[in-house]
């Protein structure tokens, strides 16, 4: 579950589906920048992870609706606490990284150059 957690795809595909049930358009137009094919990889881990629930409706042609199971309620939660918590602490983690990369002047390695031979 922390791969779920630590997938910036599937935590807003969450978020998204705690309002409500969408079909398969109406979600990726409810996550910005999600590709088709990245939509459809993340709601397939999630509907395995038992997070989500596929519903096929037998239309012409067939509509995919895509809902939270309570299993992906409880998630959402979870999500929606860390989310409050990372705005109440906003100010206190951007002054830690300030005081940090202001005492922080050691080169990193990426930026240090490689001697040629």
């Amino acid at each position: 579950m922390l791969d779920r957690l630590g997938d910036r795809w599937s935590v807003l595909v969450v978020v998204a589906l705690g309002k409500g049930a969408h079909r398969f358009r109406e979600l990726q137009r409810a996550v910005p920048g999600i590709s088709q094919r990245m939509l459809t990889v993340t709601t397939r881990r999630l509907v395995r992870d038992g997070l989500v629930r596929r519903t096929v409706h037998d239309t012409v042609p067939p509509q995919v609706e895509y809902q939270l199971t309570d299993l992906g309620l409880g998630f959402a939660t979870m999500v929606d606490g860390l989310a409050a918590w990372s705005r109440e602490h906003r100010p206190a983690i951007n002054e830690a990284r300030a005081t940090f990369d202001a005492a922080d002047q050691s080169p990193h390695p990426a930026a240090t150059p490689t001697p040629r031979t």
